[in-house]
C-alpha cells in the first residue's frame, strides 16, 4: 500500500492513500478536513474540492478526478502529462516543455477553468493563457484534483466549467533525490528534491529546469522552477509556509499568428495557511507575474509588450460539525488584482493594457448532510460575491446528492452556477490582429450532471457521467472573415451537452487496463456566421486507453493511446510509452512521446512535436 502524506491548503487538508497497482488516476469526489501534524495520513482517498467536509472516494456526489503524482514522477516530464491521463481533461498545448498551455473541461473555454495551488488561486489577471504557468516544480506536488462542473460556490470567480487543484504534502522522511535526463532536439531535464522531518516540523526544497532547441525554428524553450515549503505543528495547529518561483522563456512561432515571436514569463508566489484550532483556518497568498512578449524575435523595436500583474487573496473558514458525520462550513474571502502594462513600437512607448486594479469580497455557506448508517447524502451551498465599487454582485448556489442503491452501486447528481470576469487582455488589449472590449460583461453558466459508479467483485469498476451547461454572455474573440481582426465579444445561446465514462480493469496484481471516453455536443447558433477563435476548439471525441504492467518487482511499462477529434477537425492518434524502474537508489527511466509520429494540432495553426525520446535516471538517497 502506498503511503501518502498530509497536504495542507487554505480550506483544509487532503490525505490520499492508493494501492500502487491501481490505475494512475482515480475518479473521486470532494471535501476538506482539518490536519493535525505533518505525519503520514491514513490509507484512504479523500478529496478537497467542492464540499465542506472530507468525503471518501466512494461516497461523494460530485465528479472529481484524482491524479497521484508521486508514483508517476518518472513517467511524466511535467504535471500536464499527468492531466492527460483522463479524457475529461483536454489540454490545448503549444509544444513541449509545458510552455503556454491551456486546459478545457466539459466544453468550456480555457478561460472558464479555475486553477489552484493548495487551494490558492493561480488564474492570471492579465490573460488566461497563463493559468497553467505554475510557479513550483512537479517534485513538490503530491496530487492533482480536477472538479468537473461549476465550482464558484466554494471557489469563486473563474470556476465556471471546473476547478483544478495542484496539491503539495508534508514529507514523511528525510530524503534527497536528483534526476537527470536527455532526449530529442537537445532536450535536457534536471531536478532536485531535499526533504527533512523532525518531531513537529518538516520541510522540503525543490528545483527543476528543462530546455530544448525545439523541434522546429523558433520553438526552443527553457523553464526553471524552485520552491521551499515548511510545515510546523503548534498548539494552535499546523502552519504551512510556501515560497515558489518560475522563469520560462520560449520561442512562440505560430502561437499568436504567423510571426516568429518570442516570450518570457516570470512568476513569484508566497502563501501562509494557519490553523486556529481544529475547526478554523486562516490563509493569505500573494502572486506576481510578468510577461515580456516580442512580436519578431531578435528585433523588439518592431513591437514589444511588457505586462506586470499582481494579486492577493485572504480567506477565513470555520466548520461546525453535528451528528458526527454532518457539517456546516462558513467562509469569508477577499481578493484583489492589478496590472501595469506597456508596449514599445518604433521607439514609441505607450499603454498596452494600461494601469488598472480591482478588488472583490465574498461570503459563503455550505451544508453537508451525511446521516450515519444512511445510504444517502445531500449538500447545499450559496455564495455572494461583491466587486469593488458595488457595481456588480453575483449569487452562486450549488446542490448535490448521492444515493447508494446497493453495496457496489451509487447514483449521484449535482448542479450549480459558475461565473467568470474578463481578464485585462479581454478588456483592453489592442493590436492590428486582436482587439479587446472594455464593455465586456462577465460570463456565467448553469450546469448540472447525473452519474453512476459501479464496482464489481472481479476487479472491474465503471463510472459514467452525463452533463449539461447553459452559458450566458460567453466571452470569445470573433470575426467575419480572415481579413478582419479578432474582436472580443459576448456571445449568447451557447449550450453544451456531453458524457464521459471510465472503465478500469485490474487484470491481475501487476496489470491495469483503463479506458476513458468523453463526448461533447455544442450549440453553435450564437456565432451567427462569425468565426470563433477559442470557444469552438473543444473536443467532440476524446478517448484515452492506458495499459500499465509491472514486470518484476519495480519495472513498470505504461502504454497510453489517445484518439481525439476537435470540433470540425479530423481524428488524430497519439501513442506514448514509458518504462520506469522506481526502486533502489538508482532509478532509470525511458519515455517515448508521440511514438506514432502523428502530425496534429491541439490549437489551430500551432504544430505539436513529432516523435521524441527522453531517457535518464533518478538518484534516491533517504532513510
Amino acid at each position: 500500500m502506498a503511503r501518502w502524506k498530509l497536504s495542507c491548503r487554505n480550506s483544509t487538508a487532503i490525505a490520499i492513500g492508493l494501492p500502487l497497482f491501481l490505475s494512475p488516476s482515480l475518479r473521486a469526489q470532494d471535501a476538506p478536513a482539518p490536519p493535525t501534524a505533518p505525519v503520514t495520513a491514513p490509507a484512504q482517498t479523500m478529496v478537497v474540492l467542492g464540499s465542506a467536509t472530507p468525503v471518501p472516494l466512494a461516497e461523494s456526489p460530485r465528479p472529481v478526478v484524482v491524479l497521484p503524482v508521486k508514483p508517476m514522477e518518472l513517467f511524466a516530464a511535467t504535471p500536464l502529462d499527468l492531466l492527460r491521463q483522463d479524457s475529461s481533461v483536454f489540454l490545448e498545448q503549444r509544444g513541449a516543455g509545458g510552455a503556454q498551455s491551456d486546459l478545457v473541461l466539459q466544453g468550456g473555454s480555457f478561460e472558464q477553468t479555475l486553477v489552484l495551488l493548495n487551494g490558492f488561486r493561480i488564474n492570471d489577471a492579465q490573460t488566461s493563457h497563463h493559468n497553467l504557468d505554475l510557479p513550483l516544480p512537479m517534485e513538490a506536488m503530491n496530487s492533482i484534483q480536477v472538479l468537473e462542473g461549476a465550482g464558484s460556490t466554494l471557489h469563486g470567480v473563474d470556476a465556471l466549467s471546473g476547478v483544478v487543484d495542484f496539491l503539495t504534502a508534508a514529507p514523511d522522511r528525510d530524503s534527497l533525490r536528483l534526476r537527470l535526463g536527455e532526449g530529442s532536439f537537445q532536450a535536457n531535464e534536471e531536478s532536485l528534491l531535499a526533504a527533512a522531518t523532525r518531531r513537529r516540523w518538516s520541510g522540503r526544497i525543490t528545483a527543476d529546469r528543462n530546455f530544448s532547441t525545439g523541434f522546429m525554428v523558433d520553438r526552443d524553450y527553457r523553464n526553471q522552477d524552485a520552491s521551499a515549503e515548511s510545515w510546523n505543528a503548534s498548539r494552535f495547529g499546523v502552519t504551512d509556509l510556501l515560497f515558489a518561483g518560475s522563469d520560462r522563456s520560449f520561442g512562440a512561432n505560430q502561437f499568436y499568428g504567423d510571426y516568429p515571436s518570442w516570450e518570457r514569463t516570470k512568476g513569484l508566489f508566497a502563501s501562509i495557511r494557519q490553523e486556529l484550532g481544529s475547526r478554523t483556518v486562516a490563509a493569505f497568498a500573494f502572486r506576481r507575474h510578468t510577461d515580456d512578449y516580442v512580436l519578431v524575435r531578435g528585433d523588439p523595436a518592431i513591437y514589444e509588450n511588457n505586462h506586470t500583474d499582481g494579486s492577493w487573496q485572504a480567506s477565513l473558514r470555520h466548520t461546525l460539525t453535528f451528528h458526527k458525520t454532518s457539517a456546516l462550513l462558513v467562509g469569508l474571502e477577499g481578493d484583489g488584482d492589478s496590472i501595469r502594462s506597456f508596449n514599445f513600437s518604433a521607439g514609441v512607448t505607450s499603454f498596452a493594457l494600461g494601469i488598472h486594479a480591482r478588488n472583490r469580497g465574498a461570503g459563503y455557506i455550505d451544508l453537508d448532510l451525511r446521516p450515519a448508517q444512511k445510504p444517502w447524502s445531500f449538500s447545499a451551498g450559496a455564495r455572494e460575491e461583491i466587486f469593488s465599487g458595488g457595481a456588480l454582485a453575483v449569487f452562486s448556489p450549488q446542490l448535490s446528492a448521492s444515493l447508494r442503491v446497493a453495496a457496489r452501486f451509487k447514483l449521484r447528481a449535482s448542479g450549480g452556477y459558475g461565473f467568470r470576469i474578463p481578464t485585462y487582455t479581454d478588456l483592453y488589449y489592442s493590436d492590428p490582429v486582436t482587439r479587446g472590449d472594455p464593455n465586456l460583461k462577465p460570463e456565467s453558466a448553469w450546469s448540472g450532471d447525473l452519474g453512476a459508479d459501479w464496482a464489481s467483485i472481479r476487479r472491474l469498476t465503471l463510472s459514467v457521467t452525463a452533463f449539461y451547461s447553459q452559458q450566458h454572455n460567453t466571452i470569445d474573440y470573433v470575426r467575419a472573415n480572415s481579413t478582419q481582426p479578432w474582436q472580443a465579444a459576448n456571445l449568447n445561446g451557447l449550450r453544451f451537452a456531453g458524457a464521459d465514462s471510465t472503465l478500469t480493469w485490474l487484470a491481475s496484481k501487476s496489470q491495469t487496463v483503463r479506458i476513458s471516453w468523453t463526448g461533447l455536443s455544442g450549440a453553435q447558433g450564437a456565432l451567427r456566421g462569425l468565426e470563433s477563435e477559442y470557444v469552438f476548439n473543444y473536443p467532440v471525441q476524446n478517448l484515452h486507453a492506458t495499459w500499465t504492467a509491472q514486470l518484476g518487482r519495480a519495472l513498470t511499462v505504461t502504454n497510453m493511446v489517445q484518439l481525439a477529434q476537435r470540433y470540425q477537425q479530423s481524428v488524430y492518434p497519439v501513442w506514448n510509452l514509458a518504462l520506469t524502474h522506481d526502486a533502489g537508489r538508482l532509478r532509470p527511466y525511458l519515455r517515448l512521446t508521440n511514438l506514432s509520429n502523428t502530425g496534429y494540432h491541439e490549437i489551430s495553426g500551432v504544430a505539436m512535436p513529432p516523435r521524441e525520446i527522453m531517457g535518464g535516471f533518478a538518484l534516491e538517497i533517504g532513510k
